[in-house]
């Protein structure tokens, strides 16, 4: 369990603001989950609400046109403050690929919001994608070893 975690904390964490729908046995949650980190086995978010370990779930991620979907079960639930943190294994491996690609573009998104909110510049999502690739497409982690480059 401890070398899971820290193969978890490997990864680059989100500013867990990036919005998740999950589906629990074809029902949706209505617990505004939030994506915390995606890693080689799958995903961790952050809940209002308890999963049940076993569960077969449903994510999408509505902040990317098409919404990203992937089939997932849930591996883990530990309670963190007043919600829950949820790992979520990918069932299908070329899901975790599209799930890289949508974790950078939610890391893009971020970016663009936050240089509107502390910078009170608006960035275009290509502009926001070019800056955030010269700034930080570095420090994003790589599969296979889970470090920076």
């Amino acid at each position: 369990m401890a070398s899971m975690q820290a193969h978890r904390r490997s990864f680059i964490r989100h500013p867990a603001d990036i919005p998740l729908a999950i589906a629990v046995d074809g029902a949706h949650r209505r617990s505004a989950p939030r994506l915390k980190d995606v890693s080689e086995g799958g995903l961790a978010c952050l809940s209002r609400r308890p999963l049940s370990v076993g569960a077969a779930v449903v994510l999408s991620i509505p902040l990317v046109q098409p919404p990203f979907r992937a089939a997932g079960v849930v591996v883990w639930c530990q309670r963190q403050g007043g919600a829950y943190e949820v790992g979520i294994r990918f069932a299908d491996a070329d899901d975790l690929f599209a799930a890289r690609m949508v974790e950078q573009v939610c890391q893009i998104e971020h970016y663009r919001q936050q240089v509107r909110r502390e910078e009170g510049r608006l960035l275009d999502a290509e502009a926001a994608a070019r800056e955030w690739i010269e700034r930080h497409a570095a420090s994003f982690p790589a599969f296979g070893n889970g470090r920076p480059h």
